[in-house]
């Protein structure tokens, strides 16, 4: 029996040197081109994900070689570790989402969640199986099935983008508005689904469909749900008491990251993804009597400015868009681009009408659900990862994210300009933007103009 072994030897000077100075690349290009995002109207979640493509292959591999050598972003070691910080902005981002979201209001709207997300789930998803049976073979992985690549091009094209999405919505300080939760609300019951579509597809890609491999996950997400509704909310609540009695902020502050984080691992050791445990767990923790919001204030500010975009710089990091140069790639990224768009507003539209919400809600919804982000892109990833998805297919879904990604502000800009906003909204935006109370007529007032 071993009682002791040697050390692990740190990283090097020189990795030490290499990896700071690739974060600092996409922390400041993500910054810079996000703040020009917003000069254009955009939101600057458009901007981190192109910094991330700029320094990636398609742009600082092509141009310079030599630099991308240098910064080891052929090797994966190094993709690992910028993942890992990605990872941690991510599951930050996504549960200070869960904790905006107003409870009380999903289940006030429940009805109208359970439209608008039914719908659209299941025309993008049933659109993107029929394109998969008929798109042509070059575009299937080594693997050469049909099956499960029709899967996977349903599941990518049907999903939403939460963190995506949570990003655009706090940028355009439009989360807030009853519709902006609305459609978090729909977009995390769409991408729970998409989740455990994924796990069948897998499935189905690797060890055939079984009864197991269904009711497996199914099992897990009700077990998920009953420990949320049971034991995590006392658990959590004591938890927030204990850490509120502290006149150090700081304190709170770690408490609330340890539960997030938490929660995470917790969903992933069950093979439902980290994220949506980090959605779950901010849920919990935004629905306790014991928060007090205000002293989350700069937890929200530090991830929004430094997490939040190196995990959108990671993600477009991945993307290789030298493949579009072949004319049948792009015409089958027309096609993939024209169905998820369609398909993915046709469905929202439709839930929202059924639901007798108003026809600028309606759009609002369909604009927001269209984003798609890097969630698309992680499915793309395993999709690849399994052979089921050539490398251009692979290409062409991360396209899909990019575009409907920056499709969807302009719409929820004019869909916003012409809902009328509500005292309860505006409550609810102090926190979420950062101001306090006395100061609301004056962003009012700014917003007005």
């Amino acid at each position: 029996m071993i009682l002791s072994a040697e050390p692990i030897a740190p990283m090097g000077g020189h990795q030490v040197l290499v990896f700071t100075t690739l974060l600092g690349l996409l922390l400041g290009s993500a910054l810079l081109l996000g703040r020009l995002a917003r000069r254009l109207g955009l939101p600057s979640v458009i901007g981190e994900l192109c910094a991330g493509v700029l320094i990636g292959p398609s742009v600082l591999g092509a141009v310079a070689p030599g630099v991308f050598g240098w910064l080891r972003l052929d090797q994966v070691g190094q993709l690992h570790l910028v993942d890992a910080v990605g990872h941690i902005g991510v599951l930050l981002l996504v549960g200070i989402t869960g904790i905006g979201i107003d409870l009380k209001l999903m289940h006030r709207n429940a009805r109208t969640t359970a439209w608008v997300s039914t719908t659209a789930l299941v025309l993008p998803l049933v659109a993107g199986v029929a394109l998969g049976l008929v798109l042509p073979a070059d575009l299937l992985g080594p693997g050469g099935d049909r099956v499960p690549f029709a899967g996977f091009v349903g599941v990518a094209l049907c999903v939403s983008a939460v963190p995506v999405l949570a990003k655009t919505l706090l940028d355009m300080r439009l989360l807030h508005r009853d519709f902006g939760q609305l459609t978090m609300n729909s977009a995390t019951v769409i991408d729970l689904v998409g989740w455990l579509l994924l796990s069948v597809v897998a499935a189905m890609a690797t060890v055939g469909v079984r009864a197991a491999n269904v009711l497996l996950p199914l099992g897990f997400i009700a077990l998920v749900v009953v420990v949320c509704l049971t034991v995590a909310r006392p658990v959590v609540g004591q938890a927030l008491r204990l850490a509120g009695r502290s006149d150090d902020p700081g304190v709170l502050t770690a408490t609330v990251v340890l539960l997030v984080f938490a929660f995470a691992a917790g969903t992933q050791a069950l093979h439902l993804e980290a994220v949506l445990g980090a959605m779950l767990g901010g849920m919990v923790i935004g629905s306790s009597k014991w928060l007090d919001r205000e002293r989350l204030t700069p937890l929200r500010t530090f991830v929004m400015a430094v997490p939040a975009p190196l995990f959108f710089a990671t993600a477009g990091l991945r993307m290789d868009l030298t493949a579009l140069a072949r004319p049948e790639i792009l015409a089958a990224t027309g096609l993939v681009l024209a169905v998820a768009v369609v398909g993915k507003f046709a469905g929202a539209y439709l839930g929202a009408r059924t639901a007798r919400l108003g026809r600028w809600e309606a759009l609002a919804l369909g604009a927001g659900l269209n984003a798609r982000g890097a969630i698309e892109v992680i499915i793309a990833m395993v999709g690849l990862q399994l052979g089921i998805l050539s490398t251009a297919m692979y290409t062409i879904i991360v396209l899909v994210a990019i575009v409907t990604s920056l499709t969807a502000p302009p719409m929820l800009r004019l869909a916003a300009r012409n809902i009328e906003e509500t005292n309860e909204e505006r409550a609810r935006d102090r926190w979420l933007n950062g101001r306090s109370a006395e100061n609301d007529d004056d962003g009012q007032t700014l917003r007005a103009a």
